[in-house]
């Protein structure tokens, strides 16, 4: 590869940036997660209360604080907006491509650091988590902060330069677990244990530099820890024993798949790449080290992202990010490889990509008739035609890079251009898809209900919530509910404080008729319910899925 100047590589990194971070605030947050992860923030700028994450005014401990804690920052200095309360994971995600490149270097050189940050910041899943509002996003950094630590740290042989690296290992662990839990440290532990039987090589154990590490790992976690214990002592049995127990061994959430959910996740979270990271196992598994004495980075990697595989695969908990920590090692792996790859074998890898895209663009105008409502059936209609022009940007992208692996038009350098003319394509065909999804926002997202109603909600009036919860409500008219015979994840926060919650609808008649002033939403479905018991209501919004009515 003729060697890319710094000026080229700083307009190319200005570029993804901007693609990047230039729609975090076009589309509306959509429930669940997105809802909730941008509520808990703002409800701690609300309290002043930074210890003790709230949802919905309620306890809630599935998660620890460091995203809230960043997000709620986000609020202070710039408002609290849809991209303020994406910012995080967008910051993260991208941050996670320059991690890739630098590691890259130093572990493999060069061309292998830019080919490994442009496949992971092109790789169709990752690329997308990094514009949804959830956890995975900045555990994933944090976990490959770690495990990149440690690989630089194993790889030298100055005591004081392995310290280092792996000082930043026990942070970036640290910083992982406060992101989303103990995983941080037990899966990283866990694929380490098994490297070392697979390799015959337990001398890592001696330069983990056990007593700092520790001492830097205990310094991040401890404090909150103490604290959130301290003042709210049920937090241990909820927060380690049922989220990092129950949660993987049992069905009880509702997440539970089958064992090869993750085949076609996987299969297409890695385009336009995936071909290219089967080749990259299999000569990685094949040529990888197993020598005692010698730290192998490429066996390691792979251990790990096989590991991750499996782990959530048995897991009875399953969604699609999860298999996002396995990304940026894969990329590292995939840049080392394709730096001595030639255009020809690569030409074939990146081939089978031109059926899936032409696919796409033909069945893209066909997205309504999955709708299984009117409202669905609109929403669909739109949203195709931006999965059309994704469909025809990433085919043009695949054709341009085919043809530059055949034709060099810019020299030795034609298969670096190729890989960034696709890579680009499969950027923007990505933010377009993501962008895309606002059409049907109406069906998952409370941001015109908050609209229609938001001039008759005054903040000093109770709004109820019956028989449901809709997660990106209260984000958006900056407002909580008392619950009525509804719990769902936070029955738990309504266990510690029942005083919150109305337990069925005959107690919410006795309580709504006292109210001078109240509002309440509920679905389509209760209404008739509410209207036989005589309440007195007033209907001020109504859609296919609910209704809010007011004290008239």
């Amino acid at each position: 590869m003729t060697r890319i100047s710094n000026k080229q590589i700083w307009w190319l990194l200005i570029a993804v940036a901007v693609i990047w971070f230039a729609n975090l605030e076009y589309r509306k947050l959509i429930k669940p997660d997105e809802g909730r992860y941008a509520e808990i923030p703002r409800e701690m700028v609300v309290s002043g209360d930074w210890t003790t994450p709230r949802l919905n005014d309620l306890k809630y401990f599935e998660k620890p604080p460091l995203q809230y804690w960043a997000t709620a920052t986000a609020y202070t200095l710039f408002g609290e907006h849809q991209w303020t309360s994406r910012l995080w994971t967008a910051l993260t995600g991208f941050a996670g491509i320059l991690l890739v490149w630098f590691a890259g270097l130093r572990l493999f050189g060069r061309e292998s650091a830019i080919y490994a940050a442009i496949l992971l910041g092109s790789s169709m899943l990752y690329s997308m988590m990094a514009h949804i509002n959830t956890l995975d996003m900045g555990v994933t950094f944090f976990i490959t902060l770690g495990i990149f630590g440690l690989l630089l740290g194993q790889a030298e042989t100055v005591t004081t330069k392995c310290r280092n690296w792996m000082l930043l290992a026990w942070a970036g662990l640290a910083l992982a677990v406060l992101s989303k839990g103990l995983m941080g440290l037990v899966l990283p532990g866990a694929a380490l244990f098994i490297y070392m039987v697979v390799q015959r090589d337990f001398s890592v154990l001696k330069r983990m530099h056990w007593l700092p590490g520790l001492a830097v790992f205990l310094l991040i976690t401890a404090p909150w820890f103490y604290l959130v214990m301290k003042a709210n002592p049920e937090f241990f049995q909820k927060f380690f024993i049922y989220e990092h127990y129950t949660r993987f061994t049992t069905k009880d959430l509702g997440r539970y798949q089958p064992w090869y959910f993750f085949i076609p996740i996987l299969l297409a979270g890695m385009l336009p790449w995936t071909v290219l990271m089967f080749d990259t196992l299999l000569r990685t598994w094949r040529g990888g080290a197993r020598a005692v004495k010698v730290f192998s980075p490429e066996r390691f990697l792979l251990i790990w992202a096989v590991f991750i595989y499996v782990f959530f695969s048995v897991s009875g908990s399953k969604l699609p990010s999860y298999l996002l920590p396995m990304f940026p090692a894969l990329a590292l792996l995939m840049g080392k490889q394709l730096a001595t790859m030639s255009s020809n074998r690569l030409f074939w890898l990146i081939a089978p990509m031109l059926p899936l895209t032409l696919l796409g663009l033909g069945f893209a105008p066909f997205t309504a008739r999955l709708a299984d409502t009117p409202l669905q059936v609109q929403g669909y209609g739109e949203y195709a035609d931006w999965l059309v022009a994704a469909a025809l940007i990433w085919t043009m992208g695949v054709i341009a890079a085919l043809v530059l692996l055949r034709r060099p038009f810019f020299g030795t350098a034609h298969k670096l251009v190729a890989v960034i003319v696709l890579a680009l394509s499969s950027l923007l065909a990505g933010q377009l898809i993501t962008s895309g999804y606002n059409t049907v926002a109406k069906e998952r997202s409370a941001y015109f209900i908050a609209e229609a109603i938001r001039p008759q909600v005054k903040s000093d009036e109770p709004f109820y919530s019956v028989a449901m919860y809709e997660q990106t409500l209260p984000f958006y008219l900056k407002h909580t509910f008392t619950l009525v015979a509804y719990q769902d994840e936070m029955a738990f926060g309504i266990v510690q404080e029942p005083q919150r919650w109305i337990a069925d609808i005959a107690s919410f008649a006795k309580v709504w008729q006292l109210q001078p002033a109240a509002l309440a939403i509920m679905p389509v479905s209760y209404y008739p319910q509410l209207k036989q018991s005589n309440l007195d209501m007033k209907i001020i919004y109504e859609d296919p899925q609910y209704i809010v009515v007011s004290k008239p």
